[in-house]
């Protein structure tokens, strides 16, 4: 089942009705220290990527739009995934399960993001088109993504775990 996308001609994101409650997110699972974090946590907290991105959107074309925000890989290193960090086969085996307060799910593999391996610049973006997500929450964005399914919206939690 695909996301609806915003009519054409509008720069709003699909879903930017999250009440307050849902602007904080949680990173939590096989980690040493949960953690849970609002976007001005992200944005103060973690040096801020710009990504400047164009996804086909499955109703109204192609999307343009400038995110900002931390690295997801910085932010989840924060909670201190149990995986030991020189063991790459041990790192390759881990997820990450990104949910959005409109419940909306993606996986990632964290091989995608580490620096060994994938080095993608997914962001928890803080800002879109200029403006602030802090009313919204958080988006997830993988900028090498063709198609806009893996960009969530007010992320609430992202779950870290190993494939065994």
């Amino acid at each position: 089942m695909s996301r609806p996308c915003p009519p054409p001609g509008t720069t709003a994101a699909p879903h930017t009705t999250a009440t307050p409650a849902r602007t904080a997110l949680t990173v939590r699972g096989e980690v040493a220290r949960p953690v849970s974090l609002t976007v001005a946590d992200l944005r103060e907290r973690w040096e801020q990527h710009r990504a400047e991105v164009v996804f086909d959107c499955a109703t109204s074309g192609p999307r343009h739009h400038t995110f900002e925000g931390p690295l997801l890989r910085e932010v989840v290193d924060e909670a201190k995934p149990v995986f030991d960090p020189r063991r790459r086969k041990d790192r390759s085996r881990f997820l990450l399960a990104v949910t959005g307060g409109d419940g909306h799910h993606t996986v990632l593999s964290w091989a995608e993001i580490d620096a060994d391996f994938g080095n993608v610049p997914i962001l928890l973006a803080t800002a879109m088109d200029g403006r602030g997500l802090d009313a919204a929450g958080s988006q997830l964005v993988v900028p090498s993504d063709r198609c806009g399914a893996r960009y969530i919206s007010a992320i609430t939690s992202v779950w870290v775990g190993a494939w065994t």
